[in-house]
């Protein structure tokens, strides 16, 4: 499956049941050099739309909101110990937290790349 995007401009991979959620290079790069970053529990039920974690920059905090629902299963400690890695690889290896899928369908309704691209771009 493609990346989506929601309109707060997280993105989720999807891999069977399992979705790997992070921060958009556009929203990496408005807020600037991140200086710190704080992620949910390991086991922790989420639900759609919910703030789960924050990302904090010389210039603001901004929450980081759940794409859908679901358990978190894994977090991603480097991007703890290393914020600007975020700045570096938002939409690669500075994923912040995989779910274990509650809800296929609430996929449903989160734009495509190509879509996201379109109205966000770097």
């Amino acid at each position: 499956m493609s990346k989506l995007y929601t309109t707060d401009h997280e993105w989720i991979l999807v891999d069977g049941d399992v979705a790997t959620i992070g921060i958009s290079d556009y929203a990496q790069s408005n807020l600037g050099d991140l200086v710190f970053v704080s992620l949910p529990e390991v086991g922790r039920a989420l639900k759609k739309s919910e703030a789960v974690a924050v990302v904090e920059s010389v210039k603001a905090a901004s929450d980081v909101y759940s794409p859908i629902s679901g358990e978190v299963v894994e977090t991603n400690a480097d991007v703890v110990s290393d914020p600007a890695q975020v700045n570096a690889d938002a939409e690669g290896k500075a994923w912040l937290f995989k779910l274990k899928i509650a809800d296929k369908s609430e996929l449903e309704g989160l734009m495509d790349e190509a879509t996201y691209k379109k109205e966000h771009t770097v």
